[in-house]
């Protein structure tokens, strides 16, 4: 089998085979050429890909005076682009029953992580951090900054979660609810050392003032794991081949599930795709709080349960009934003072209603449920609270439903 060999070419990167003039594949930097390259040779069977020795220049590299910028790397040389990165909103995935027939020849499997979606720019070593609102989160990060550093003076645009680990190495959106949106700079600086973040980097968008978009998710996966991003607050979390034995391991270990995302799928901002789908082994839902009912025995003067909802395909919010797990006394007291200046007379729910005794609140706030089933009622079967969401519009819940 041939050998592929990264050489310059008119100004950019080629991948060919040896003894061939004609290049399999273009690229601009070396390191995406090489990136490329490797995917081609696994694909196709090809014996290994060589990188010219000794590592030669970047041919688009010129020496235009001092505004003319690089930065040597352990990917190679790498020029600064004069394009800027663009506004991004996150690709979604579509639920799903049950894995796709070909779920283990034509897709790629990771772990779902249980945290808080983000984009992440790093453009001329300062980073910024979006949720998928597109509301700038950075301050409330700080250990991620870092991140731009061990770029080492690349541009990129990132896509990952942002999660806490617990004791035992599992993602907690309960201690991750504790981070968001801290304005006491003393208290989020005490939360950054008790429960740091980690950030989960899945997909790369940009790099170097390239869109990376249309490429095929396999090869943006080859040119992210060949950036090495691996550091005390941020890693690359491996992609597997097969569906079942994941699925199986992520609901051993209790957590949520597993994404599968199309080997050959480009990232399409902003839309749910069915080319990226989740599997989850517990339901986990957002929902919409309605008002609470007030609590018994221990808990008579706290609330007792949220009263919760999801809207329908008209926008009307449906009753899906009570949460009344999964609170401890510091979160009781932190939704009592969101929910007092949020009491109202009248119902937010259209048709069936919560038990008599109810106090209704603005539908505003968004929690996040873990739950058994739905019931032919439209309720939640054991819901358990997790924790209230700032990162999505409470009018944009509706109740999640697989295909397939």
């Amino acid at each position: 089998m041939p050998r592929i060999h990264v050489v310059p070419h008119e100004g950019r990167w080629a991948a060919k085979h040896e003894g061939e003039d004609e290049p399999i594949l273009t690229r601009d930097t070396q390191a995406e050429a090489e990136s490329a390259a490797k995917v081609h040779a696994r694909e196709h069977g090809d014996a290994e890909v060589r990188p010219p020795r000794p590592r030669r220049r970047d041919p688009r590299l010129r020496h235009d005076g001092p505004r003319a910028r690089r930065s040597r790397t352990r990917h190679g040389p790498v020029t600064s682009s004069s394009a800027a990165a663009p506004s991004l909103q996150p690709m979604a995935a579509t639920l799903r029953a049950e894995p796709p027939a070909d779920a283990d020849e034509k897709w790629l499997w990771e772990v779902k992580w249980d945290g808080m979606r983000a984009l992440v720019y790093v453009v001329d070593g300062v980073l910024r951090i979006e949720t998928r609102r597109q509301r700038d989160v950075t301050r409330d990060y700080p250990e991620l900054a870092p991140l731009a550093e061990a770029l080492d003076g690349r541009r990129a645009i990132l896509d990952g979660e942002i999660v806490v680990l617990d004791d035992e190495g599992r993602p907690s959106f309960q201690l991750l609810q504790g981070r968001f949106s801290l304005t006491n700079t003393t208290r989020r600086d005490r939360l950054v050392s008790a429960s740091p973040v980690t950030l989960m980097i899945f997909d790369l968008l940009w790099l170097d003032g390239e869109r990376l978009l249309d490429r095929p998710l396999q090869e943006r996966r080859a040119i992210l794991e060949g950036l090495e991003l691996a550091g005390p607050r941020w890693r690359t979390p491996r992609a597997f081949d097969a569906a079942g034995p994941l699925l199986a391991e992520t609901k051993r270990q209790g957590l949520e599930g597993v994404i599968g995302k199309r080997r050959d799928s480009s990232y399409q901002p902003g839309r749910r795709s069915p080319n990226w789908i989740k599997l989850k082994n517990l339901i986990r839902q957002e929902v919409v709080v309605g008002g609470w009912v007030p609590g018994e025995g221990r808990r008579e003067s706290r609330i007792g349960a949220l009263v919760i909802g999801v809207h329908d395909a008209d926008g009307r919010l449906r009753y899906a009934g009570r949460v009344g797990t999964g609170f401890n006394d510091a979160e009781l007291d932190r939704l009592a003072g969101l929910l007092g200046p949020r009491r109202r007379d009248s119902s937010p729910f259209a048709g069936a209603q919560p038990p008599r005794g109810t106090i209704f609140a603005e539908p505003d706030l968004v929690a996040e449920i873990a739950a058994t089933e739905w019931t032919r009622a439209g309720t939640l079967r054991h819901p358990s609270y997790k924790g209230l969401r700032d990162d999505k519009d409470a009018a944009e819940v509706v109740r999640e439903t697989p295909s397939g």
